[in-house]
């Protein structure tokens, strides 16, 4: 079997494909943001209150890596952790001024790498191709 064929291999090379596009397009315009951190920062921006658990769910990762995300984003000051007004044992997440100004900066750009991932397909074969995503990844969810 050719590995070039499998699906496995053709998703893990159009992911190699987008993360390599969304890294030097956000690089050129002064923006360090991995794709998993600029996720995690739309994920508290949209959120308010979501703490450290919410995060991986809201997106659709793992705990562990997510945890160290989190860990950069503050240290980076983008991020603040404080205490819960509901629970006082508890931190929730929330973006600084420094990380609403970055996120601010950085979505038309992540719009603009979006249509970059897809570009030389048609509008027709885009819309095929996210409908077939987004079936495949609902069968995923419910087996």
């Amino acid at each position: 079997m050719r590995s070039q064929g499998v699906p496995g291999h053709l998703i893990r090379r159009l992911h190699q494909h987008s993360t390599q596009i969304f890294s030097r397009r956000l690089h050129k315009a002064g923006c360090s943001l991995t794709s998993v951190q600029f996720a995690a920062l739309d994920a508290i921006s949209s959120s308010p209150g979501i703490d450290q658990a919410g995060v991986p769910a809201a997106i659709s990762y793992d705990r562990a890596t997510i945890g160290g995300v989190i860990s950069r984003l503050e240290k980076a000051k983008l991020v603040e952790r404080p205490i819960s007004e509901t629970d006082r044992r508890a931190k929730v997440l929330q973006l600084s001024e420094a990380g609403r100004e970055e996120l601010e900066k950085v979505v038309p750009l992540v719009h603009k790498v979006q249509e970059d991932i897809l570009s030389g397909l048609s509008g027709a074969e885009r819309q095929a191709f996210l409908d077939l995503a987004r079936h495949k990844i609902g069968q995923n969810e419910t087996d």
